[in-house]
């Protein structure tokens, strides 16, 4: 109980905190690590109820969109599935990721997901022909990833990811080869657990292809790049609980290998488990800072669906949108 409502009371805190104030208490540690990473798209969350939860959801990952947040919470449900997420991101960018679990043995399950960001198709500029030279390129990223999580007893569980992502920039794309570890702990205190979670780690990656620099001269020779490595440290609980309503609380630490490290505390409530209100803050990061959602869950004909929506404020470029649909094949 005590940890209850400490957890609310920092949220709360934090909450009514002023950006400049805040700053003085949680210095920018890591901010000059800024831009140093490839295959940012990597960071990009795609589930709107972990998004909008402000994205403070490796410890709650109870739910097919763990393929994405902590592989580990895949054993934390026991229905197979498939995920649909779409994500309208900035400059007329679309996110989208597909994905599918399936649970054998009792205490172990596998998942594919796939993302993909695209942008249409843009005009071939130089510095003498502004206009465009007449012909057109695209940017696309692509991920593909193989997830495997056990439960190792009622309360501990791991999982592991391992992704093929591919940049496409023109003429010019990276590929590699990355991995994401996870844990998950359930307490015993209560409902309350944490999850560590390592994901996007793995060697550098280098641009292959060749381009005309303006002097004439064909290039393809170029820097390597360091993929986006996060480590982050979460904790949930419900500190209110029955029949009909439920309340889940978490904060959620992060570390990205190029960034200065962050806060970020959700909140979800749940009516009769079928209507959910969610919100989320973000502390130490300039671009976004707060998010909210809401989901609905309803049966169908031979399954059960979740559908959510989620919206998140970033300071600069605006609201990006989230739409999830998650459909489950009850298990015997």
């Amino acid at each position: 109980m005590r940890s209850s409502v400490f957890l609310i009371m920092m949220i709360a805190l934090f909450s009514i905190l002023p950006g400049k104030s805040f700053a003085q208490l949680f210095p920018n540690l890591g901010g000059q690590r800024t831009g140093t990473a490839a295959l940012q798209f990597l960071k990009i969350g795609t589930s709107a109820r972990a998004t909008g939860m402000g994205e403070s959801f490796v410890a709650v990952s109870d739910d097919i969109s763990s393929l994405y947040w902590n592989p580990a919470g895949l054993v934390q449900f026991k229905d197979n599935g498939l995920t649909f997420s779409y994500t309208q991101w900035f400059v007329d960018t679309k996110l989208g990721n597909f994905g599918g679990v399936y649970h054998f043995g009792g205490n172990n399950a596998i998942g594919l997901n796939i993302t993909s960001l695209q942008t249409e198709d843009m005009k071939v500029t130089t510095e003498f022909q502004p206009g465009g030279t007449g012909d057109y390129f695209r940017f696309s990223d692509l991920s593909i990833g193989l997830s495997y999580a056990r439960m190792m007893t009622e309360q501990f569980s791991f999982g592991a990811t391992i992704k093929d992502v591919e940049d496409e920039l023109g003429a010019i794309k990276m590929r590699g080869v990355l991995g994401d570890l996870a844990t998950y702990y359930k307490t015993g205190l209560g409902t309350s657990r944490f999850a560590i979670v390592i994901s996007n780690f793995g060697g550098q990656v280098t641009p292959t292809g060749e381009v005309t620099l303006v002097s004439g001269r064909v290039t393809n020779e170029f820097q390597r790049f360091p993929p986006p490595t996060s480590f982050q440290l979460g904790f949930a609980i419900e500190p209110y609980m029955n029949k009909e309503n439920r309340l889940t609380t978490s904060v959620q630490l992060n570390s990205p290998s190029d960034n200065a490290e962050n806060l970020a505390f959700g909140v979800e409530y749940a009516c009769k488990s079928f209507l959910m209100f969610r919100a989320g803050y973000k502390v130490n990061v300039d671009a976004e800072n707060f998010s909210a959602g809401i989901g609905l869950k309803f049966p169908i004909s031979f399954a059960n669906a979740d559908f959510d929506y989620s919206i998140a404020n970033y300071s600069e470029l605006g609201i990006a949108q989230r739409f999830s649909l998650n459909i489950l094949f009850p298990t015997k």
